[in-house]
């Protein structure tokens, strides 16, 4: 533990040192012993006293709370990779989600997408598919036919008469969709735009507005569920999502076959899809 606050009082310092008071408008007065910003500018602007400042910048044990910690990587002008490095060093966890929101898929990203071999979507920290493959417009919905400003996957799936064919599945599905919701709802600072979202699901889907009264939690999208296919049969899919490393919020849902059968069946809907686009 002491190692971390050695760790967060050298990276607090060497932050604070790369800032130049010219860019918050601070006139240069006097002399200046060491580059950058000094203790009380840091504290003036985020906020907080200069005796707390100067104590975590020490590195003794005191608790910040997350407020002020957003309010420091404001000041401090930290990227997300150092925002949560600052979190991980002064909470022990990773920060809540930014208010922004990730619209665009990094190139490593796209590539994974279209080589993976099973269907596949991104979605950002709003629940938004930003991004989609080829096999999982096929198989499940063409995300490109649908408006962006509709792409929420929460309101595709609550209100599409194709999931509510099958009752107990898709009360199976909003039960699970609405623990996974809550548990980003509780981490998220824009809650404006899931409550817009919450507030809506409630009106027009019966079971999620039964399901958000309880009290379920999960921080998982993995499930499974199963599709079927004229002239290939039934496929099991078993679906997991991954967090995109250096975006913040961006998971990718991968799509796979849940058995051998199912991955045989996958392989012969793929060599139709190939000569579909070998005929066009």
């Amino acid at each position: 533990m002491q190692q971390n606050r050695n760790e967060l009082a050298r990276f607090l310092r060497n932050a604070r040192h790369r800032l130049s008071p010219a860019d918050f408008g601070i006139a240069a007065t006097g002399r200046r012993r060491t580059p950058g910003l000094r203790r009380e500018e840091v504290a003036t602007l985020a906020g907080i006293s200069l005796t707390w400042y100067t104590w975590f910048e020490q590195g003794r044990d005191i608790r910040p709370s997350s407020e002020v910690l957003d309010n420091l990587s404001v000041v401090l002008r930290l990227d997300e990779k150092e925002r949560a490095f600052l979190f991980h060093l002064a909470q022990g966890r990773p920060p809540p989600l930014v208010p922004y929101v990730h619209e665009k898929l990094n190139p490593g990203v796209r590539l994974a997408l279209d080589t993976v071999g099973v269907p596949a979507i991104v979605i950002n920290e709003n629940w938004s598919v930003i991004g989609w493959n080829d096999l999982y417009a096929h198989i499940f919905r063409d995300y490109g036919a649908v408006p962006a400003e509709e792409r929420n996957m929460l309101r595709v799936l609550l209100l599409s008469k194709r999931y509510q064919e099958d009752a107990d599945e898709f009360n199976k599905m909003v039960k699970r969709l609405t623990a996974k919701l809550r548990w980003d709802y509780s981490r998220s600072k824009d809650q404006a735009y899931f409550d817009k979202l919450i507030s809506e699901m409630r009106a027009q889907c019966p079971a999620f507005d039964q399901y958000w009264q309880g009290t379920e939690i999960t921080d998982s999208f993995e499930a499974s569920h199963s599709v079927k296919f004229e002239g290939v049969g039934r496929i099991d899919f078993h679906h997991t999502s991954y967090a995109i490393e250096g975006v913040l919020g961006q998971r990718m849902v991968l799509y796979t076959p849940e058995n051998e059968t199912s991955r045989k069946r996958l392989e012969e809907l793929k060599d139709t899809m190939k000569k579909e686009c070998a005929d066009a």
